[in-house]
This record gives C-alpha cells, sequence and structure tokens, in this order.
C-alpha cells in the first residue's frame, strides 16, 4: 500500500489543543475527516483541514491515487520550540510565558473497499467579474446617497438667522 504523508511545522498552537481535534480525524475516510474540521470551532481545525486539503491533493496530483478511497491512517502532534517570554509582576518579580508550537504529520492511504462517501462538500467558486461588477455597483450607489446626503434643506425665519456660519 502506498502511503501519502504531509507535514506542517511551526504551528502556533499548543500540541494538547491540536491533538484534541486530530485525534478526533484519525481512522476516518477523508470525506468524514474533511466534514468533522469543517464544523469544528477550534481555532486548531482550520491549519489541520489545510494540512490535509494539501495531502489529498499531493495523493491525487502526485500519485496519482484516487482521493475518494483515502482515509487517515495516522495522524502525529509533536512539539516544537517553545518560545520564552516574561510578563512583568508585583514586587519586581517576572513569570515565564511558554509560547508552544507543534509540529503535525498526517498520513493518507488508500483502502481497498470504497464505501459512498455520506457528505457531499461542495466548495464555493471565486468569480473574479462577478465581484468586480458587484463592486462598481456599490461604488455608484455610494456615489449617489453621499450627494443626496450632502444636500441640505434650505432654513428659513428664526434658525436661519439664529444658526448662521458668521456672525453680523
Amino acid at each position: 500500500m502506498t502511503q501519502v504523508i504531509a507535514k506542517l511545522k511551526y504551528l502556533h498552537i499548543a500540541p494538547r489543543k491540536v491533538r484534541l481535534v486530530a485525534t478526533a480525524i484519525k481512522g476516518l475516510s477523508v470525506n468524514e475527516a474533511e466534514a468533522q474540521l469543517l464544523f469544528r470551532t477550534q481555532r486548531s481545525s482550520g491549519p489541520l483541514l489545510k494540512l490535509l486539503r494539501s495531502a489529498i491533493a499531493n495523493a491525487k496530483n502526485n500519485m496519482k491515487m484516487n482521493p475518494d478511497a483515502l482515509f487517515v491512517k495516522s495522524i502525529a502532534v509533536d512539539q516544537g520550540p517553545m518560545l520564552k517570554r516574561f510578563l512583568p509582576r508585583a514586587q519586581g518579580r517576572a513569570t515565564e510565558l511558554q509560547k508552544k508550537m507543534s509540529h503535525i504529520t498526517i498520513v493518507l492511504e488508500e483502502k481497498a473497499g470504497i464505501k459512498p462517501s455520506r457528505f457531499n462538500i461542495v466548495l464555493p467558486k471565486k468569480d473574479k467579474k462577478a465581484k468586480k461588477q458587484k463592486t462598481s455597483k456599490l461604488k455608484t450607489e455610494k456615489k449617489e446617497s453621499e450627494q443626496k446626503s450632502f444636500q441640505k434643506p434650505e432654513q428659513s425665519g428664526f434658525f436661519k438667522k439664529m444658526f448662521r456660519r458668521k456672525s453680523i
């Protein structure tokens, strides 16, 4: 069996927090793992999703594997280097802050029995022409609304006399 390995190094999230999400996708098919990561609220799910998609792309383009037959064989989260900083405290003391980093390694493998996927993940396509047309349309609408808002109604009578710009 051929394996695809993808690595992410120096992620500025503590390994303990990344492992919580990583263990949830271990052993799942790629499609299910992607769906799990999309709906997680943890901060580490974003970089893990990006790493998983990178591994899928490597398998598809470099190894000519079927992306539907892939599953997450293993995922390892190791501790990277730690930045040590100090926080000033009372009476001249200081406490150490440890800013931890993670190294993540994901291994994908092809399974012989392909099950139909339970999820259908559709990524929105970016249309540059439509975006340009929308922004130009918004700009013209803003200009029209600004012109309307700058026109002040004529003041009359007592208020005109009291609130004029220059005093006489």
